[in-house]
């Protein structure tokens, strides 16, 4: 009996030594406002996702989210980038942008949120594979 008590005792000393040192690795880092860089400070959003400019109306699809693109030059802009990649007007092209991002309401988008594009990182054609289009009309 007393074999088994100090096993099981210094089992659980072993047990509650290994859950310290994970503890003390998964401490928080505090940044500091100062030492984030000009582009972390600017209250600009990175976001990637497929874009699409069609009929006056611009969405930025994202793994977690849609977005209603706001007409600006910067919009305009990164059409004229993205139609080198289209075949159809309707196709999507991969995007990464920097961008404000809003919920306020507009007339015309009706998406919840809403981005401004600010910056324009890179436009590069969505992979052979990834490409779902939904054709309109006759065949």
């Amino acid at each position: 009996m007393k074999k088994l008590f100090f096993i099981s005792l210094i089992f659980t000393a072993l047990v509650a030594c290994k859950n310290d040192t994970k503890s003390n690795q998964k401490e928080d880092i505090l940044i500091d406002e100062n030492s984030k860089t000009a582009k972390q400070n600017d209250g600009l959003t990175l976001l990637k996702g497929e874009f699409v400019y069609y009929d006056g109306a611009a969405v930025l699809q994202t793994h977690a989210e849609i977005y209603g693109v706001l007409i600006t030059d910067q919009l305009e802009a990164l059409n004229t980038q993205a139609a080198k990649y289209k075949i159809q007007p309707t196709d999507m092209v991969e995007v990464e942008i920097r961008g404000k991002i809003t919920n306020k309401k507009d007339d015309k988008i009706l998406w919840q949120n809403k981005v401004e594009i600010m910056e324009i990182l890179s436009v590069k054609p969505i992979e052979k594979n990834d490409i779902s289009t939904l054709n309109l009309g006759k065949e």
